[in-house]
């Protein structure tokens, strides 16, 4: 990955968590890694864990940042929501799987899309 993108995808992850903080949420984990991948944000809301894939952009060229969310990425976010659950004992709370789905412009203001319960 050029270092770009890797630098788009760490503010796309601050601001994400900006916002999920102005939200009332607590940070429980960043980046958190097992062998089989990796989460970007586990926040807790309420009584709810809640598992954020975080998708930035800074064009619409490639389509939507939530367009990169398909049907094998959300199975792998569910396995490793399954694994996070199981390292950090937290059973009994309820889960959900959100996406903050982020477009920074050229003038370097972002547009954040939260979405709740994607899947």
């Amino acid at each position: 990955m050029a270092a770009s993108h890797i630098a788009t995808g760490k503010l796309g992850e601050q601001l994400a968590v900006a916002h999920l903080r102005r939200d009332g949420m607590r940070i429980l984990d960043r980046n958190w890694a097992c062998p089989i991948g990796e989460l970007d944000i586990v926040a807790k809301d309420g009584s709810t864990v809640v598992f954020c894939e975080v998708k930035t952009r800074r064009s619409l060229r490639f389509g939507t940042p939530f367009g990169a969310i398909d049907a094998d990425k959300a199975r792998r976010i569910d396995r490793l929501a399954y694994a996070w659950r199981r390292s950090t004992n937290q059973w009994r709370l309820r889960r959900r799987f959100d996406a903050v789905c982020i477009v920074i412009n050229p003038d370097q203001m972002a547009h954040i899309d939260h979405r709740r319960g994607v899947f």
